[in-house]
């Protein structure tokens, strides 16, 4: 059971440190925690059901081990949001990689719960549902979580000026935008206009 659990874990291990990169914002924790992940999931193995879904579960043990690493350091902390968005400006270079770095910084000051929320549905293609399940939250509150995490980084991103008093074809015009940017570089998926 191990040996095969071990062969199926391995395509997993780039989800998981981008994960895990995305959640820590350091790269030897980050490192630290999926190295962890995979110990705690072999050492576990008997409790995984095959035939269910690897992903969430490899997801949530990382998700697991990270808060319990931050609650035994005692550094649950916010950045100021004055502070980054002081700190963050640099003149020339490409504007790609300004932008870049200017959403990380956004994204850094997000709460650690919405920061998770993001990754696991803008970033990995989970659905609510199964980010909920891995959360342990309920599915409207992952929504909700996703959706304060989305408007704070455009307000953070644009200035106080870009503040949600914008109609429902500018909301619609922003999901468009940010499916065409997770769908970049996929297959094409046939989507319905919801």
């Amino acid at each position: 059971m191990v040996d095969r659990l071990t062969e199926d874990i391995v395509p997993y291990l780039p989800h998981l440190r981008a994960f895990a990169r995305m959640l820590a914002q350091d790269r030897t924790l980050a490192d630290d925690l999926v190295q962890e992940t995979v110990v705690r999931a072999l050492s576990h193995a008997h409790q995984f059901q095959p035939g269910t879904n690897l992903k969430a579960w490899l997801t949530t043990i990382l998700r697991n081990a990270y808060f319990t690493e931050k609650r035994s350091q005692g550094r649950l902390t916010q950045l100021d949001v004055e502070v980054v968005r002081d700190s963050t400006t640099v003149s020339g270079g490409q504007e790609w990689h300004l932008r870049m770095r200017d959403f990380e910084g956004a994204f850094s000051t997000l709460p650690p719960v919405q920061r998770e929320a993001l990754v696991l549905v803008g970033a990995s293609g989970f659905s609510y549902e199964q980010a909920a399940a891995m959360a342990g939250c309920a599915v409207g509150t992952m929504k909700s979580r996703v959706s304060r995490a989305r408007l704070l980084l455009h307000t953070l991103l644009d200035g106080a000026d870009a503040a949600p008093s914008h109609g429902l074809e500018w909301h619609r015009a922003m999901h468009l935008r940010d499916w065409e940017h997770l769908t970049a570089g996929r297959e094409p998926h046939s989507a319905t206009a919801s």
